[in-house]
């Protein structure tokens, strides 16, 4: 009998049904709470995280993973202890009191964002901002003292584990020196290609019409989910419930439209975990970088695909009415079109990779204490200008405060996004190879191959297995950053 190895099993199932609570609790702060309900959602959040982390601090559940170590466990349940000690670890290192302020404090300054943004409001964020940089720089020094990883590198590997600052400069340094002239030759290549606007305004309820149209079609399971509206597009919720948010504009379908093909991506991981293991650590998604992978195969490598655009052609007219916009050939224009600009969400793929580049170098110096909060909107504008061209100075609500992350803490975060577009771009070479025709097969509707192959290789597998490992037993090696490249040349400039 592995009593112990049942005993920790008990232990985070409990867990796991409180995190479920708390998710339901997260989705509805941001999609259906009245704004006067926040302070009390912010301390019933606290309260119930701090019941977490009493329950994975407890010194049963330290005597019962010792004994389940000295247990005959077999690879899985091996795999599975791996995975419970490293959120064990984690949570020794931090005081109840820290996590409660840190939850308090995030909760208060997220709610805070969404109209100090909205007024372009920089001196009202940074009062708030400052302490959530305080209370991150005190986890991320508290996380570093035992792990000889930097401070950064600590909160990095809540999100990436395993993962460095010296290869994400080396992956990120690569990116650098070819993204600036790629860019170039793309927009010259498009100068002068002549790309119809879509007419509006293009109602809302069509456009979520529309929106569930495509979830369907790419495999959403609405017995186990559902689609709402929040300030900042997110999918929270539990695998036996998924919630997924966007956001709309009458004056531009796009945004919503692709913002539900990205979140499906990760919907679809979240729905297709292993259940058997699903109240386990071992059961959820392996890091932020592969769930990002699967927003991104979603958005990037299918969604904007012109075989993609091709099939739901006749999607997009049939909710938002018969234009010349509409046609395969000018939305594929629409969806590949290069243009440096100032949101992050908004962005092409192109140049998608250097608005991530700019909030690591900056959240990285921010936490290792080489600048402080006040500095970010200059060494902002100072990047954004350098990277891409754009001015941002005086626009904060376009610049240093346009994304949720940093409200609450969520630092080390950033770089998942593109790190998710590499892996992505990975599995895609893969897939190809196994179907050289998978772009005729798109066109015709038939998405089971690109489907059945992430489940086989990525999503059954939840973190059976460390990042590379998982990485290279679905495409024969780890992180090659080659096919990033080659599919960015191959889709701008082939």
């Amino acid at each position: 009998m592995k009593t112990a190895y049942q005993a920790v099993l008990a232990t985070f199932t409990r867990i796991y049904r409180y995190e479920h609570l708390g998710s339901l609790a997260a989705w509805d702060q941001a999609a259906m709470m009245p704004s006067k309900g926040n302070d009390a959602r912010g301390a019933a959040m606290a309260e119930l995280d701090v019941l977490i982390h009493h329950t994975l601090t407890s010194s049963e559940l330290a005597a019962n993973i010792a004994g389940a170590e000295q247990e005959n466990l077999d690879e899985a349940e091996q795999a599975s202890l791996r995975e419970i000690k490293r959120q064990w670890q984690t949570a020794n290192l931090l005081p109840a009191a820290l996590v409660e302020a840190k939850t308090l404090l995030g909760s208060h300054c997220s709610h805070e964002w969404r109209t100090q943004r909205q007024g372009n409001d920089w001196p009202g964020f940074l009062a708030n901002f400052r302490e959530v940089v305080r209370l991150s720089r005190e986890e991320a020094q508290l996380l570093a003292q035992t792990s000889g990883l930097s401070p950064y590198e600590s909160l990095l590997n809540k999100y990436e584990p395993g993962m460095s600052c010296a290869e994400l400069d080396r992956i990120f340094g690569d990116v650098k020196s070819w993204l600036p002239g790629l860019i170039r030759q793309a927009m010259e290549r498009q100068g002068n290609k002549v790309i119809l606007a879509a007419t509006g305004p293009f109602a809302i309820e069509k456009q979520r019409a529309l929106g569930l149209e495509v979830m369907a079609l790419l495999g959403f399971d609405f017995e186990a989910g559902r689609l709402d509206v929040s300030h900042h597009p997110f999918c929270g919720g539990v695998p036996e419930d998924v919630r997924i948010t966007t956001r709309y504009t009458e004056a531009d379908f796009m945004q919503s439209m692709m913002g539900i093909v990205h979140e499906t991506g990760h919907a679809r991981y979240e729905q297709n975990l292993p259940r058997e293991n699903v109240v386990l650590p071992v059961g959820r998604a392996r890091s932020m970088g592969i769930h990002e992978s699967q927003s991104l195969s979603f958005e990037m490598q299918l969604g904007r695909n012109p075989a993609f655009l091709e099939l739901i052609s006749p999607l997009v007219k049939k909710y938002l009415g018969d234009q010349a916009a509409f046609e395969p050939a000018n939305l594929a224009a629409m969806y590949t079109r290069v243009r440096p600009d100032f949101i992050r969400v908004d962005a092409d793929e192109l140049t998608y990779p250097a608005h991530i580049i700019l909030r690591y170098e900056i959240e990285r110096a921010l936490i290792d204490g080489e600048i402080e909060a006040d500095d970010v909107p200059a060494l902002w504008d100072e990047k954004m200008q350098a990277y891409l061209g754009v001015d941002t100075k005086g626009n904060f609500k376009n610049g240093c405060m346009q994304d949720i992350h940093w409200t609450d803490g969520a630092f080390g975060y950033f770089p998942s996004y593109t790190l998710g577009a590499m892996y992505a771009a990975q599995y895609f070479a893969s897939i190809r190879k196994l179907h050289p025709d998978l772009d005729q097969q798109i066109a015709a509707g038939n998405l089971e191959p690109i489907f059945s192959w992430l489940n086989a290789n990525i999503w059954s597998q939840a973190s059976q297995w460390e990042t590379d490992e998982l990485v290279r037993r679905a495409t024969g090696e780890v992180l090659n950053p080659a096919h990033f490249r080659a599919h960015l040349e191959a889709r701008y400039l082939g």
